[in-house]
């Protein structure tokens, strides 16, 4: 039996910025990327190859999701929201917004697609009757990340809103608050059971916080710093821009432009490792189904006041897991 490498790059990666990796829900061995070069990759990680792609448009594409190995839903800059079928290699339009699609989620529950736009709204769409979204909801600021568990939406705005919806009756939402971050929200992530979430900003910081209003329960929230380096004597405050939860441990993932990749036991407050620093700032993180592979997308996406010279490479990287890299201690 041969040696399981415990990381290894993904061939023929994008060639602009990545801007999401997601897993399918059902399968380990597939995974998708989008990417500013207007394009969507559904790769095989176990034979390292690309099994379809497609150009979603002439722009960037934002986010993309998959509902199992053979479709997908793609957003971006071009406003569509997409259905591809890697099966028949056809897509169609669900529908479109007013402004860019920044994030897509897919409700196995509901065969609901949701997207979030700068244009200030959340819809949702059926496949099966594309044309028309099923229902606008205003977010009342542009959509910067969402996240969805079951019915629980949450998403997070411009002006640092977090807003939580039952997505069985959006027509009123079950909460609004401000982010307990003083900066921009960055990346957005509901808990595995659903009582909070963990949320990202610009100024390398992350919050946990819990949805139950209870002054009890709300005595548990808090934050802490992460993704800061000390270099030639100065701290530089990278953002964080990728979380992602193992849905059996409940332990999470951060990735910051600093090129780190941390794992948190978030309710124990602990860091429970940091691996090696990444040839660019992380874009992307995604944990398979059982928690023992993260997807690791690595791009840089014009932090620096000077850019770096060569630019780094994007790149897709996979590694394997062991237990004490995210079991809670």
């Amino acid at each position: 039996m041969s040696e399981v490498r415990s990381e290894y790059k993904l061939k023929s990666p994008p060639t602009d910025a990545i801007s999401a990796v997601k897993f399918s829900p059902s399968s380990s061995q597939y995974l998708i990327a989008s990417s500013w070069d207007a394009t969507v990759r559904l790769y095989d990680i176990i034979n390292n190859v690309v099994r379809h792609e497609y150009k979603h448009s002439q722009y960037p594409v934002l986010d993309c999701v998959l509902q199992d190995p053979n479709k997908c839903y793609t957003g971006g800059l071009d406003k569509n929201v997409l259905a591809y079928d890697f099966t028949a290699q056809a897509a169609t339009v669900l529908g479109m917004h007013d402004d860019a699609i920044r994030c897509i989620e897919y409700s196995e529950d509901r065969k609901a697609v949701v997207t979030g736009s700068w244009d200030t709204t959340i819809r949702v769409w059926d496949p099966r009757i594309p044309g028309t979204s099923v229902g606008t909801f205003p977010a009342d600021d542009q959509v910067f990340t969402m996240s969805l568990k079951e019915e629980l939406l949450v998403a997070g705005t411009h002006g640092r809103k977090i807003i939580a919806w039952d997505i069985r009756n959006m027509s009123i939402p079950l909460q609004q608050r401000d982010s307990l971050l003083k900066y921009q929200t960055r990346c957005l992530r509901v808990f595995p059971n659903k009582q909070g979430y963990v949320l990202g900003s610009i100024e390398g910081r992350v919050a946990v916080e819990y949805l139950d209003p209870n002054p009890e329960i709300q005595k548990k929230k808090y934050a802490f710093k992460c993704h800061r380096l000390r270099e030639g004597g100065i701290e530089c405050i990278y953002p964080v821009n990728a979380i992602s939860f193992h849905e059996e441990e409940s332990t999470f993932a951060t990735g910051g432009s600093d090129g780190f990749v941390n794992i948190w036991d978030g309710f124990n407050k602990k860091r429970l490792c940091q691996f090696h620093r990444y040839p660019a700032g992380i874009a992307s993180l995604a944990f398979n189904p059982t928690g023992n592979i993260l997807a690791i997308a690595c791009s840089y996406l014009s932090e620096l006041d000077e850019p770096p010279n060569p630019t780094p490479e994007d790149a897709i990287f996979i590694r394997n897991l062991s237990d004490q890299e995210t079991k809670p201690k």
